[in-house]
């Protein structure tokens, strides 16, 4: 993986040489480029390697190899049979292929990895129009050495599905992490620019192995001193070493910058002053990063200040800042996550605000919209901007760490939410008219042909040794970066992929994991929020159950009685035709299927509807009974997950299982802390009892109330 470690690496290597079965300590630092030693039995695929030794990309395979076989791939000049051939467009080792056309096609990250016959001989050849999709290619070869798939017969071209595929953080400049549960910032701004961590280049080789392409360095809280010239030169240094790895760096930016760091009256996006101010900050970034991506602007939302302030649109602040970051090729991402005080439904705000925006954007502005329609829930329904917006680019945001999710304390695997959302049926083009098509620029022939394409995931890492704070939740950064690159993945397939390269490739250990793994969201859902039941957190913090939260003075939308709506009638809340009416958002035919009680997918009910309690589900249940069916099983299943994990230990070094094993412990007992909470709280209304075949609750209500928890990390 990374330098430091690679010699820790070839220092196990010799160590397991020396004591035979000895299973080496693990931290988790190397996330999933473990490279571990091939096992004797394993041939060896390749017997030389041509390419540019200069060349990144032949520089890490040869790294990656030297761990895997204990020595680096032989430089031949020699077409033999075996040898491994990387190259880029107009390459000399290129030439006997043939191939300038169809790299030419694949475009600058795109890449083909194929078994070519030359002069009788086979060899294998990675190849790309650029450097970037060399090393995405290179890196897609090492994975298929990993997981132990056949390297004959290779026939494989990649381009990936969104131009830009990156990682939000939501770093502060004092170190500390907004929704981030694995310790402070990896970013060093007291010590930048003159200490420069090795961390850095190990986060960028990281995200260039799963074809990450950008990283949004701070906070969208952002502080205005982000754009100081002190702080653009910590900035510069980082994207210095992100650079190599064709990893861009963005900043999200404060909308007030120009009266709060310029000294203007005010920061008006159609006066002509705060367009100048603009004009010359952006100049001055690119004098000091000639690549640099662009801005994330958080803006009239939750406080922050946005162009709204001045009686303006959304549309007038990201032009402004679209037509200065436009001469130097950047990028405006304009975040749909707006709400303010209002007796409207929170869940249609952002509809209302931006479709009648719809074609009014600059090309080079995308408009930032969160997989749901309120805020990274465990479960929603796909945000109805997607599909809506024709003339405007949309870029997906989804949230890798798990601000609602349990933190870094609960398994959580979210490539399967991730795929239920890029699979959604829009039908704003009628059936096929997924969400995944309204966003990677496959569907919309009006939008301008050389507008980019985007994707964010709100970033999981930390300083933490294990990068993540829960070695599983290193899995989800990996299934990000896969879906950003094909969003046509399976699930399966990328659980299968990280288990095992990052543990083992034991089918004994693989298969029982991977299920753990893709049963895990649904798993959190039950026992957490199911049928559509959703933001019931407790006051202070995401990570607890709270659904009796009243807090004086506090705005109706910050509190769970506004979305769930308990009463002896019945749960949920009702954005029916007849309600909030927020199915009208949604295209024909999903508008009415959510409408209609009988007919709304059973996930998403109490979503759509204030259902009554004794309303026969398709199990024959009432709602009450399926509710607590539904909890019960959500704290089955995590125990479950225990005793898989458990039987896993001959599998996995001491030090991984014993932390993941803590970490289920934490999972079980709080899957039983908001069973306990939900369905008694829910019963003060239902007067309904509680299945008497399903575990009984181990708690009293009135002591679940008095728990408040100290969080000071997970702010």
């Amino acid at each position: 993986m990374m330098r430091m470690i690679r010699s820790t690496i070839r220092y196990a290597i010799l160590f397991l040489l020396l004591i035979p079965g000895q299973v080496a300590a693990e931290d988790g630092s190397r996330l999933w480029l473990r490279f571990q030693p091939l096992e004797a039995d394993e041939a060896l695929p390749f017997t030389s390697i041509q390419g540019r030794e200069a060349s990144i990309a032949t520089r890490e395979f040869q790294e990656a190899w030297t761990a895997m076989a204990g020595k680096p791939l032989p430089v031949t000049k020699r077409t033999d049979n075996g040898t491994l051939i990387l190259g880029t467009l107009g390459e000399r080792v290129l030439r006997p292929f043939s191939l300038d056309k169809e790299l030419k096609s694949l475009g600058r990250e795109g890449y083909l990895i194929q078994t070519l016959s030359h002069r009788g001989r086979e060899v294998t050849v990675v190849a790309a129009a650029e450097e970037a999709g060399l090393l995405y290619g290179t890196y897609h070869l090492l994975r298929l050495i990993q997981t132990g798939e056949p390297l004959d017969r290779l026939n494989i071209r990649e381009t990936p599905a969104y131009d830009l595929r990156l990682l939000n953080h939501w770093d502060n400049l004092n170190g500390t992490v907004e929704r981030g549960y694995a310790g402070y910032s990896i970013w060093k701004w007291d010590e930048l620019p003159d200490i420069i961590s090795p961390r850095y280049k190990e986060y960028a080789l990281a995200n260039a192995s799963i074809g990450i392409n950008g990283t949004v360095l701070n906070n969208v809280n952002a502080s205005p001193s982000i754009l100081t010239p002190e702080y653009l030169e910590k900035v510069r240094v980082v994207a210095n070493e992100l650079r190599p790895y064709h990893i861009k760096v963005y900043l999200s930016i404060n909308f007030s910058s120009p009266a709060e760091l310029g000294g203007l009256k005010h920061s008006d996006p159609l006066d002509k002053e705060v367009q100048e101010w603009w004009n010359e900050k952006v100049k001055e970034i690119y004098r000091l990063i000639p690549d640099f991506g662009g801005f994330l602007v958080k803006a009239n939302s939750e406080g922050l200040p946005g162009p709204q302030d001045y009686g303006r649109t959304h549309a007038d602040g990201a032009n402004m800042l679209a037509d200065a970051l436009k001469p130097h090729g950047g990028v405006v991402m304009w975040r749909a996550f707006v709400y303010n005080p209002t007796r409207e439904d929170r869940a249609k705000q952002a509809y209302q605000e931006f479709k009648p925006l719809d074609g009014s954007f600059r090309d080079n502005v995308i408009v930032q919209v969160k997989n749901g329609p309120v805020d990274f829930q465990p479960r929603e329904p796909f945000s109805p901007l997607f599909g809506a917006m024709e003339q405007t680019l949309l870029m997906p945001e989804l949230q890798i760490t798990q601000e609602y999710l349990g933190f870094s304390n609960h398994l959580v695997f979210l490539a399967t939410q991730w795929k239920e959302f890029f699979e959604s049926e829009t039908y704003c083009q009628g059936p096929g008219s997924t969400v995944a098509k309204t966003t990677d620029g496959s569907l919309f022939s009006a939008l301008s042909p050389g507008s980019v394409t985007a994707i964010a995931g709100v970033a999981n890492i930390g300083e933490d040794t294990n990068w993540c704070g829960h070695h599983f939740a290193q899995a989800n950064w990996y299934a990000f970066g896969r879906l950003a690159w094909n969003h046509r993945l399976t699930a399966d397939q990328i659980a299968e992929e990280w288990l095992r390269m990052t543990f083992t490739k034991e089918a004994s250990f693989v298969a029982p994991v991977k299920e753990m793994m893709l049963q895990s969201w649904e798993t959190t859902v039950n026992y957490m929020m199911p049928l559509g039941l959703h933001h019931i957190f407790a006051w202070d913090h995401h990570y607890g159950p709270e659904p009796w939260c009243d807090v004086p003075g506090a705005r109706a939308d910050w509190l769970p009685r506004y979305y769930h709506n308990a009463s002896t009638t019945g749960i949920g809340f009702d954005r029916t035709t007849n309600g909030s009416d927020a199915v009208s958002q949604y295209h024909s035919p999903l508008n009415e299927q959510f409408n209609d009680v009988t007919r709304c997918p059973e996930e998403l009910i109490l979503w759509f509807h204030h259902v009554p309690w004794d309303h026969e589900m398709k199990s024959g249940r009432t709602l009450w009974d399926e509710l607590c069916y539904r909890y019960d099983l959500g704290v089955q299943q995590v125990r479950e997950f225990q005793k898989v994990w458990d039987r896993a230990e001959q599998f996995v070094d001491e030090v991984r299982f014993k932390q993941v094993q803590s970490k289920l412990k934490i999972h079980a007992r709080d899957a039983v802390w908001w069973k306990d909470a939900c369905l008694l709280y829910f019963q003060t209304y239902s007067g309904m009892p509680i299945p008497y075949d399903i575990e009984r609750p181990v708690h009293e209500l009135d002591e679940l109330k008095q728990i408040r928890l100290n969080l000071k990390h997970h702010n």
